[in-house]
């Protein structure tokens, strides 16, 4: 098994306490706990948005502790993507030239002019079709619904074929169709290959996840791995039952 993504003894502000964990290529791993317990700081920490105080984070054989920011922005650019629960979609551009937005800067930085452009934007297409919003391109981001504008930011985050991808309460803002649209699409993702790592405060779209961390005052206090050949229900209950361990 390959180890996509190590992070070890990880302090920040107070915040993380001594964290460390591994995420295998091809995993789907949620991190739940209350609120306040450190879950979004540790994204960020390991996604290398923000530095921990004290620790190393290694992903895809590199040290992010040790890149300048240049060189962990290209990272970001070219190896992660990003999801959050703010779509942070630029207002004055259509949805397909939001989802080419990030894939156009890494070409743009590459080759130095804009030729090639055609093919960032039927890639962008293909991606519209797989996550089910084809058709919505020339929309603006306030003449869609909150689900298909989170699906419109998965494609953006794919646009670069990163290693992993990182979700923050992606379904948080979302009604409980939205949010099982939204799922749905992750689940996919991952079942073709994709590396999943996501914040969740909802054990239903957890309980979609191979394994769960729980963290506590910074520090991971729990860890469950969910049997692949569980119904939903089981999944659910499965996972209710140990968050209720967990003081959940």
């Amino acid at each position: 098994m390959e180890i996509i993504l190590k992070a070890e003894n990880l302090y920040k502000n107070g915040i993380l306490n001594d964290v460390s964990l591994e995420v295998i290529k091809g995993e789907m791993v949620a991190v739940m706990g209350p609120s306040g317990s450190g879950k979004s700081t540790l994204l960020y920490n390991i996604s290398g948005m923000d530095m921990p105080d004290k620790g190393r984070v290694i992903l895809g054989g590199k040290e992010l502790t040790e890149l300048s920011e240049d060189e962990k922005a290209e990272l970001r650019l070219h190896d992660m993507g990003f999801v959050f629960q703010q779509m942070n979609m630029i207002e004055n551009l259509n949805i397909i030239d939001n989802i080419m937005l990030p894939a156009v800067q890494a070409y743009r930085e590459k080759k130095g002019n804009k030729s090639g452009e055609k093919a960032l934007r039927e890639k962008a297409v293909m991606l519209m079709e797989k996550m089910s919003v084809a058709g919505l391109e020339n929309r603006k981001i306030t003449e869609v619904s909150g689900g298909q504008l989170q699906r419109a930011c998965i494609c953006r985050s794919l646009m670069n074929n990163p290693k992993i991808l990182f979700a923050d309460e992606p379904t948080g803002a979302l009604n409980k169709s939205a949010s099982a649209e939204v799922m749905d699409t992750l689940v996919s993702l991952n079942k073709e290959g994709t590396t999943v790592f996501m914040v969740t405060h909802d054990s239903r779209m957890a309980s979609r996840c191979g394994r769960i961390l729980y963290l506590v005052d910074g520090s991971i206090q729990g860890e469950l791995v969910i049997e692949k050949n569980l119904t939903a229900k089981q999944r659910e209950d499965s996972v209710n039952e140990w968050l209720r361990k967990m003081e959940w």
